[in-house]
């Protein structure tokens, strides 16, 4: 099979740094070399392994849980923001009597082409504090294995409280699956988040968000809580909604100060509104939302007790990266193994989030003149999956 070699490119290796040169690939795989070959100009563009995303609801005007045409039709818009693999999260669909639901969105990954799906998400049910809608019940290790059965056991990370009764079943049985578990939606304290670490939940997703900290004892000492035993175990890992509005950057360097660019990841968390122009849209929710630069989404309905407040993140990819080359003060490198070897090696996905020989051809070329990077190009197996209308040399 004939390969492609895109030469005259800026190759950054994540966690490494940047290089002048060409890469190639043939039948999903980088390679080498090749003697049979197509030849791309790169024009110098930055290419990169694509982003990863673990932690995302929805993309522009879709949905991923809402049903099987806005899960595909969502997934059909990653390339064009650089994603090339994906974990489509849940939150409203995992009690006994939305199973059904549950297995057909399950069996559309099927379906998806333009992006990699290595499993689910599902944002609950075991969760400590509701947030925009959780489930929060005990740990229930008999409803966790049916959610597992309805989804063919492509479920990837699950987010869980670790204060919630029977979780520590949970977690071990999750551990057991190849599931990460990832703690969020908590007031858990010390021993409770200690305990959930030893038993296997190392990872805290959209850190900071929902970690609410143990009531106060005493005016005069500071409560500590699931942040501080996370913080402090080196085990531990953490991802972020890097958009300036959910979390503040001091807060970010703090966590990169404890555990080192290798340890925090970048999430989306992104739901209706991500990725499109400043404007009002429209939701399932009931009410419009207002997207703006730095202001993410908010609630757009006058008169809505929840007017002018946060409704879901609008945050992409390349604009969290770009955030992040503002705000932290590491090697570039570094920063993209942010959103995509750290995710890589969280889900542990060896092939992914790698310019290495042998990877998976999972690539986007990019436009990083401007400080938000730009895609031009994206390539998921080998495939060319997208490109800038504008460019028409992969044509």
């Amino acid at each position: 099979m004939t390969a492609t070699c895109i030469e005259s490119v800026r190759l950054l290796q994540p966690g490494d740094g940047i290089f002048e040169g060409a890469i190639c690939f043939s039948e999903g795989k980088i390679v080498a070399q090749a003697s049979d070959q197509t030849r791309v100009d790169g024009k110098n563009f930055l290419l990169t392994p694509g982003c990863m995303d673990i932690h995302t609801h929805g993309i522009e005007q879709y949905l991923y849980e809402v049903s099987p045409e806005q899960f595909l039709a969502g997934t059909a818009c990653l390339a064009r923001h650089g994603t090339t693999s994906v974990c489509p999260t849940f939150y409203t669909v995992m009690d006994r009597s939305m199973l059904g639901k549950l297995q057909t969105l399950a069996n559309t990954i099927d379906q998806v082409t333009d992006v990699c799906i290595p499993g689910l998400h599902l944002e609950g049910p075991f969760l400590g504090l509701p947030g925009a809608g959780a489930m929060t019940l005990d740990g229930d290790v008999g409803l966790l294995n049916e959610l597992l059965d309805a989804t063919g056991n492509r479920v990837a990370v699950m987010s869980i409280g670790p204060e919630q009764k029977n979780i520590l079943s949970v977690i071990e049985r999750l551990v057991e699956a190849g599931v990460v578990p990832l703690i969020t939606h908590t007031r858990a304290d010390i021993d409770q988040t200690q305990k959930a670490v030893d038993a296997g939940a190392r990872h805290a997703t959209h850190f900071y968000d929902v970690f609410h900290v143990p009531g106060k004892a005493d005016s005069g000492v500071r409560p500590v809580g699931a942040v501080e035993v996370i913080l402090a175990d080196p085990r531990c890992t953490v991802d972020f909604i890097a958009d300036g509005v959910h979390v503040h950057p001091v807060a970010i360097r703090m966590a990169v100060a404890a555990k080192g660019a290798a340890g925090v990841i970048l999430i989306t968390d992104s739901n209706v509104g991500a990725g499109l122009p400043e404007g009002v849209y429209d939701t399932p929710w009931g009410f419009p939302v207002h997207v703006a630069p730095g202001k993410g989404a908010t609630n757009a309905q006058a008169g809505h007790p929840n007017f002018g407040q946060l409704a879901g993140s609008a945050l992409t990819m390349p604009r969290g990266l770009g955030n992040l080359m503002q705000w932290l003060d590491l090697p570039k490198a570094d920063i993209w193994a942010m959103g995509t070897l750290n995710v890589a090696t969280l889900l542990n996905q060896s092939n992914k989030g790698t310019l290495a020989v042998g990877a998976d051809a999972d690539l986007v070329l990019w436009d990083d003149s401007e400080p938000t990077p730009r895609p031009v190009a994206t390539w998921v197996g080998g495939r060319l999956v997208w490109q800038d209308p504008a460019q028409s040399f992969f044509i």
